[in-house]
């Protein structure tokens, strides 16, 4: 699928998804600015902003500020922290980091580059959901909360912004191969694997890979009567 140079903010695009997408898009001939925390490596070939979005205000600063310099046609909320324990050995401080960073951040960030698309007639908004959204996973309650106010901002912001042009999607993946599930299942990542196989009907692992052809198949003029719609991709689950 050709891009056609438009300009793709991916955030938490350092991460295993997040690479695999503006990858993706800088191979089909789109421009691709990665969001992620200050600090981080620059990808070749690729604009970045550092910020953290726990820090909202910065958050919206940041990305106005590249709207206005460059704007943005199609937005990829990806970005997210997840931890692994019980409801009860969560703080409400990890609480809150969940939701700020999931689904407050994509809030912020989609009004900031709104406008722009808004004057174009023409945008693409990708919120990353979860299969958690199941309800067949234990110890993740701040994040599928989270992952719950994304589908939420996503369906309300595909009616409002679908006069103007501008589509509003989510992705909602299975269980992908990442540095995040090696990370959270490192003493039981054989059973971790079994497991996840024997739930889906495709008995073969998802790669990030699978996740970024879906978006670019999203942000192309192709999809263009999609919008409000949450799309799995989880080897049928």
């Amino acid at each position: 699928m050709e891009g056609q140079g438009r300009h793709i903010l991916i955030t938490g695009g350092l991460g295993t998804i997040g690479r695999a997408m503006a990858a993706a898009f800088v191979a089909a001939g789109d421009r691709v600015t990665v969001l992620d925390r200050p600090g981080g490596a620059v990808p070749e070939g690729m604009g970045w902003l550092g910020v953290d979005l726990n820090d909202l205000a910065a958050t919206e600063e940041a990305a106005s500020g590249l709207a206005a310099r460059d704007p943005v046609d199609a937005l990829i909320n990806n970005a997210a922290l997840i931890i692994n324990k019980p409801h009860d050995a969560f703080s409400f401080s990890e609480y809150e980091d969940q939701i700020r960073v999931n689904s407050s951040a994509a809030f912020v960030l989609t009004r900031a580059v709104a406008a722009a698309m808004k004057t174009k007639g023409w945008g693409r908004i990708i919120n990353l959901t979860s299969i958690t959204l199941n309800g067949q996973w234990d110890g993740y309650v701040p994040y599928v909360a989270s992952k719950g106010a994304m589908l939420g901002l996503t369906k309300g912001m595909a009616r409002e912004l679908g006069p103007h042009g501008i589509t509003v999607n989510a992705i909602s993946p299975g269980a992908v191969v990442s540095e995040a599930e090696n990370r959270v299942f490192a003493d039981r990542l054989e059973e971790y694997n079994a497991w996840v196989l024997e739930r889906q009907c495709v008995k073969s692992r998802i790669h990030a890979e699978d996740v970024a052809r879906l978006a670019l198949f999203l942000c192309s003029d192709g999809a263009r009567m999609i919008s409000g719609q949450n799309i799995a991709i989880d080897g049928g689950w």
